[in-house]
């Protein structure tokens, strides 16, 4: 899927649930939540949980699981984005512009 028609999808699909209705401060918290389960994804896939009442997972599992929480964070980030009415093109160009200008060769 492409970025834009995810960013599209994801502004309707939130309205639909009133995920939008949620104030900016909200949505950050989301993200910081999201985000902390994606650590804690990769903390499993990498040095596990370490926990006797959660069964040892497979890695298809595991990378499953990170695909997911991966998911929610770009969610998020796309509900941002479309609070500012700013098109995740745009944010990718301008993230490339930015690197290329700070870590171009002299």
């Amino acid at each position: 899927m492409e970025a834009k028609t995810f960013q599209e999808w994801v502004e309707g699909y939130y309205e639909s649930r009133q995920w939008s209705n949620f104030d900016i401060f909200k949505r950050i918290g989301f993200l910081t939540e999201e985000t902390g389960e994606v650590a804690r994804a990769i903390r499993t896939l990498e040095i596990g949980r370490d926990r006797a009442d959660e069964d040892g997972q497979e890695k298809n599992v595991q990378r499953q699981a990170l695909m997911e929480e991966l998911g929610d964070v770009l969610g998020n980030i796309m509900a941002i984005a479309t609070h500012y009415e700013m098109d995740i093109g745009d944010i990718f160009e301008s993230h490339v512009e930015k690197l290329n200008e700070r870590y171009q060769k002299k």
